[in-house]
């Protein structure tokens, strides 16, 4: 998707080979216009899989889901992250480590939301080491719903993450797969590599 790689490219920060700060446009301050185009585009690339619902955790997730959710017409169920006192039913849970954050956290969403009925799409801002997909995935499977893919915002296609969801037979659709952070410069995976992958 051109225009979040031209934002990348404009407004991303690359702290470190690892580290991506996009703070200006996607998990701090949004841009609503382009999480309106994320959102189609999530739309466009999931509109004949039957989607009943989108799950995503929270909170960087929320933006690209709402947004899909609008095109798709469908509800958004966020996993939470901290314990809730009015989250307590039929408790479906996942522990998910953090790479940005370093810890474990157990995610929880509410059975009340998500049902065997469900053809879900998972989508997440960043796929680095794919333990909060997993995660999600994980918390799909318990309900008895079906997973139809995983939309991931900005992709680091040099972790480990991506390989290990395509691995296991998920579908994943990155809308913008970056091959390197060397140098303090961002580089993208060009169309025919990501044809190869």
């Amino acid at each position: 998707m051109k225009q979040l790689q031209d934002k990348i490219k404009k407004e991303g920060k690359v702290l470190s080979n690892q580290v991506l700060k996009v703070d200006s446009f996607l998990n701090h301050q949004i841009d609503a216009f382009l999480m309106k185009e994320v959102g189609k585009e999530f739309a466009y690339r999931f509109k004949n899989d039957g989607i009943t619902k989108i799950v995503t955790i929270e909170s960087s997730g929320i933006a690209p889901s709402v947004m899909a959710a609008l095109e798709l017409n469908v509800p958004v169920v966020f996993a939470r992250k901290r314990k809730s006192l009015t989250l307590t039913d039929q408790l479906l849970t996942a522990s998910v480590y953090s790479f940005t954050k370093q810890e474990e956290n157990t995610i929880a969403v509410s059975g009340e939301h998500l049902t065997s009925e469900d053809r879900v799409l998972v989508i997440d801002d960043f796929l680095a080491n794919g333990q909060a997909a997993l995660g999600l995935a994980e918390i799909v499977e318990q309900a008895g719903a079906s997973l139809a893919g995983i939309g991931i915002v900005i992709e680091k296609s040099f972790q480990e993450g991506g390989k290990i969801l395509r691995d296991k037979g998920f579908r994943v659709e990155s809308l913008a797969r970056i091959k390197s952070l060397e140098n303090h410069e961002v580089q993208f995976l060009e169309e025919t590599e990501e044809a190869a992958v």
